[in-house]
């Protein structure tokens, strides 16, 4: 892996390591549907009697992929962990902002803009992708972006420039499991050291 001072030209792509468990969601249009059929397949196998449920999660599914994929979205990782038959609830959406934060070319720069808005942001350094600005905030229930469901939601996001360009990658956790909230910010804040370029 190349640390981010070595690039020339922008990268071509990225990876990041996720758990075991971790269902990954093409948003292309040209594949989201595979990707949204095989998932409904994989949480239903062997559940005859829930057509309408099944239904339900690839109908509720397009419309989020689509809204995500609309707002620079590349892919999204579902968690399908269950710990003692209770689902981990988590998701991580992968983001590509083309034009990236305008004004900002460096994550000190868009951390400072993100805290005159009373954002609060923190510029954290990631071991391979390099200065990335972290945010976290707990949000009220959203059933209608949450999949219907009704818990606080948190969300931490780290926004990465992409070296030697102008486009942000961006990396957006989010759980609405509030008694496992600093647990799964561990695990977020693991996950996002992963990210290298390629």
């Amino acid at each position: 892996m190349r640390l981010p001072a070595v690039w020339d030209t922008p990268p071509t792509g990225y990876a990041i390591l996720v758990p075991d468990g971790w269902f990954q969601l093409h948003l292309d249009p040209d594949e989201r549907d595979r990707s949204i059929v095989a998932l409904a397949d994989r949480q239903f196998a062997g559940i005859d009697t829930a057509p309408v449920l099944k239904e339900r999660l690839i109908r509720d599914l397009r419309k989020q992929a689509k809204v995500a994929h609309r707002e620079g979205g590349v892919e999204l990782y579902i968690s399908l962990l269950t710990v003692e038959g209770l689902p981990l609830a988590s998701s991580l959406l992968v983001s590509l902002l083309p034009d990236g934060w305008p004004g900002c070319r460096t994550a000190h720069d868009l951390a400072h803009r993100l805290a005159d808005t009373g954002r609060p942001a923190e510029v954290r350094k990631l071991e391979t992708a390099g200065d990335a600005v972290r945010t976290e905030k707990d949000d009220v229930p959203d059933p209608e972006r949450q999949l219907g469901s009704t818990l606080a939601t948190t969300t931490v996001s780290y926004h990465v420039p992409v070296p030697a360009g102008r486009q942000w990658l961006t990396l957006t956790f989010s759980t609405p499991m509030e008694r496992l909230v600093p647990k799964m910010v561990e695990l977020f804040d693991t996950v996002a050291g992963t990210l290298h370029w390629e």
